[in-house]
């Protein structure tokens, strides 16, 4: 993995984590690798995993998920509901 990308993913992890934690349906934030039709491109990515996907019309007017942050691609995968057990 890039180190240096790895890095700027970090940083803009946690500078942005608390607002996209607020998000609908945001249950958790990573750094990996970019998946694009279930394959992964190699790309360091902020992973934004979601109990489910919505579509565009399901979202209010700013709870849409960028699709990068500061130049690094912001990746949103399905996870399902999470919880303590």
């Amino acid at each position: 993995m890039d180190e240096e990308a790895y890095e700027r993913a970090r940083q803009i992890k946690e500078e942005y984590g608390d607002q996209l934690m607020s998000l609908p349906n945001v249950v958790g934030l990573g750094i990996g690798l970019r998946h694009v039709g279930g394959e992964p491109t190699g790309e360091v990515a902020l992973v934004v995993l979601v109990s489910h996907k919505l579509t565009t019309e399901q979202l209010r007017e700013g709870e849409l998920l960028p699709q990068e942050i500061e130049g690094v691609p912001v990746d949103v995968q399905a996870v399902g509901e999470i919880s303590a057990g």
